[in-house]
């Protein structure tokens, strides 16, 4: 409840008592519903730092299977060409229809999480990621194994979207907080090829989906206990957090969604994560085949994979003294260059270790980028929007984690998989010219 400090009312000139002002109010106990932010709580209890914590402990474990989801593929791709007997360009098609589900999540996250809440549409989510495991799982005909990575894209959207939605709306230290949160998601997805390599030689390699499926329902029974099907400024509110201020547009009852389209930062933010979480995806996926063909790689290549992620993980938490001691948005400048240097000794230099290492190393300063343009969403656009801009923006990631992969196929089909390394580095010249057009302002 909320209650006032003990402190002796003062008196006007008549000898009447003066009410206390908001800034004597503070929390005793349980969450309240604030009215604007000028009654922001001055103390918060145990009970609501502890409840803050188990939040991000539940989104971490999220985004951890998102990127247990992302890295599986990459090490499978050489086997399902195998199994299925396809090429380049038709073992493509999962990336297309894992686009087609992230564009619809895309399209479909502000309207669903404004109408019914965060804490329901991302358990649903994972549901329907385990409805898609579960066909992949089962060893299904290609067709149907395609089908499965609609749902996959559609559930992976909307969790990555949610998570970073929701750190980026916590007060607090929310630059740390996305560091470690996707240095987790890249544990997940270092740790993913581990096991899909170990399946992919297996008769049964379909059955590493078992493990997805474990992990998702893992994943929804965590997000039912904490989040309980209510709505993010409910969750919020637990915390001691009030709602932030409506904009004017809001208070003219405009709805957010087009508040948001109607930003020139959020579209630039957006096709530069579109980008970014391409080249991430392409790398992953892809490099193991380049490896394996181009340095004659052996069957242990997967793991190169696993080092790509685990060079991203550690980037994200070991780089972070770096991104506030030179800023955030310049040192994005000097990462691109890092990594568009690296990319080009593993083109340039025919050796398989010099190769595997300069992976590694890609990852490692590739990692930083995407939670530096969460935190810069958060210091760019209007409070109450941030939400619903990060949900958009982060569906785009998920998009382009399914189109950039999928060109780089189609090329590769034509050109041979040496095309990949100019496909990248052409890239990353794309994402050092969206950045340099990003605001540094609040619009």
């Amino acid at each position: 409840m909320l209650v006032r400090r003990e402190k002796p009312m003062s008196e006007d000139n008549s000898g009447s008592p003066i009410a206390p002002s908001k800034e004597e109010i503070v929390i005793a106990d349980g969450p309240q519903h604030l009215e604007n932010k000028s009654e922001v709580p001055l103390t918060v209890t145990p009970v609501m730092r502890r409840r803050a914590w188990v939040q991000f402990a539940a989104l971490c474990f999220t985004i951890y299977v998102a990127g247990w989801n992302d890295g599986t593929l990459g090490p499978l791709l050489p086997r399902l060409q195998e199994v299925y007997h396809v090429g380049y360009t038709v073992v493509s098609l999962i990336f297309v229809t894992n686009c087609m589900g992230s564009f619809i999540g895309a399209a479909t996250y502000l309207y669903l999480t404004d109408r019914f809440g965060y804490g329901l549409v991302s358990h649903l989510a994972s549901l329907i990621l385990a409805i898609g495991n579960s066909l992949q799982a089962s060893g299904s005909p290609f067709p149907v194994f395609v089908v499965a990575y609609l749902f996959a894209g559609y559930s992976n959207a909307f969790l990555d979207a949610g998570s970073n939605a929701f750190v980026a709306s916590v007060a607090g230290d929310t630059s740390t907080k996305m560091g470690i949160m996707h240095a987790i998601y890249g544990v997940g997805a270092m740790c993913a090829p581990l096991v899909s390599t170990q399946f992919a030689r297996l008769p049964r390699w379909s059955f590493v989906y078992l493990v997805h499926i474990g992990l998702v329902t893992l994943s929804a029974v965590s997000q039912m206990l904490t989040f309980r099907f209510r709505r993010q400024n409910d969750l919020l509110a637990e915390i001691g957090q009030p709602p932030p201020e409506k904009t004017q547009d809001s208070e003219a009852g405009m709805s957010k969604f087009k508040q948001v389209l109607r930003l020139r930062a959020v579209h630039l933010m957006a096709f530069f994560i579109f980008t970014y979480v391409g080249v991430e995806v392409t790398v992953s996926g892809w490099i193991i085949t380049y490896i394996i063909n181009e340095r004659h790689g052996g069957a242990n290549s997967g793991y190169i994979s696993s080092g790509f992620w685990g060079g991203l993980t550690l980037g994200r938490v070991a780089l972070l003294w770096l991104n506030k001691k030179v800023g955030e948005r310049r040192v994005v400048f000097i990462y691109i260059l890092a990594v568009v240097g690296l990319e080009l000794v593993v083109w340039l230099v025919p050796n398989l270790y010099a190769g595997a290492v300069s992976v590694c190393f890609v990852g490692f300063f590739l990692g930083p980028i995407y939670p530096i343009l969460m935190n810069h969403c958060g210091r760019v656009l209007p409070p109450e929007l941030i939400s619903g801009a990060i949900g958009w923006i982060a569906c785009w990631g998920a998009a382009g984690a399914a189109v950039f992969p999928f060109v780089t196929g189609a090329i590769a089909s034509k050109a041979g998989i040496v095309s990949l390394l100019p496909v990248l580095v052409s890239m990353m010249g794309l994402l050092f010219t969206v950045w340099l057009c990003v605001p540094n302002s609040r619009c």
